[in-house]
């Protein structure tokens, strides 16, 4: 059964609190595929799945020329942005070992990911401003982020 959260955010730091919302629910093995277009606030999100992790959000940036990052905290997290990268490159990269692996799996342009499941699937897109729509769609657990703070 698919569950749906979704949520409406006005600036940095409540983006960042939905990220950490959700960042409390995951588990290890989980892979949170990232959807939306550039400037929409994947990366800003991933810094509040740290947090909730232990690890500091400052050592969060874009992935986007490094492609994976690990940091590491009270859980490993691998933050993958797929952005620059091609579709035969993908083969080449290992992603299996931190799709399957035994940390939290953050994919940014996650369209680019095939063969995996997501354990969350997360669409943010512009509303006016500096509004953004976050929606958050996975198993039970969904129901826990509303739980776990916003």
């Amino acid at each position: 059964m698919t569950l749906t959260h979704v949520v409406e955010t006005s600036d940095e730091r409540e983006t960042i609190e939905v990220g950490e919302s959700l960042g409390r629910v995951l588990r290890e093995g989980d892979v949170v595929c990232l959807y939306g277009d550039l400037g929409t606030g994947k990366t800003t999100l991933v810094k509040g799945i740290a947090r909730a992790l232990g690890i500091e959000e400052r050592e969060i940036t874009s992935a986007s020329f490094l492609i994976i990052s690990e940091h590491h905290g009270e859980r490993s997290l691998y933050h993958i942005d797929l952005y620059r990268v091609g579709e035969e490159e993908l083969m080449d990269l290992g992603l299996e070992d931190y799709l399957d692996g035994g940390g939290i799996a953050v994919v940014e342009w996650a369209e680019r990911l095939r063969g995996w499941d997501c354990t969350f699937t997360v669409r943010l897109r512009f509303l006016d401003g500096t509004k953004r729509e976050i929606t958050i769609l996975g198993g039970e657990r969904v129901g826990l982020i509303k739980e776990a703070g916003r």
